[in-house]
């Protein structure tokens, strides 16, 4: 199955290093980086803002542990998003283009 899995970063230079390191390792097929994003939420007892990018990641479900434990070991955040979505319909041409990009791991 695929999935697509949000991550917001400080600014495009984390995003594009964090990405990097996630295709050259066959982790995802690809990002998307989305810049101009205003975030706003609960930080240590209080409401905050923060300018921000979205990353949009391409990847199989049976990656999302080695996804996360990537972005955690590279990301600034003490707590980054990492938020993953199933993928319920796709383009069939697409869906096996993102299957064949990514490392094949058994579940587990």
């Amino acid at each position: 199955m695929c999935i697509v899995v949000l991550m917001t970063a400080k600014d495009a230079g984390e995003a594009e290093k964090i990405v990097t390191q996630l295709v050259e390792a066959k982790l995802i097929a690809c990002a998307n980086i989305i810049r101009g994003v205003q975030s706003i939420f609960w930080w240590e007892g209080k409401m905050d803002k923060a300018d921000e990018v979205l990353v949009v990641l391409k990847t199989r479900k049976t990656l999302f542990k080695k996804v996360e434990k990537m972005i955690k070991s590279l990301h600034s955040y003490t707590v980054p998003e990492i938020i993953a979505l199933p993928v319920i319909e796709g383009s069939k041409d697409y869906l096996n283009w993102i299957k064949n990009s990514t490392v094949k791991v058994k579940p587990g």
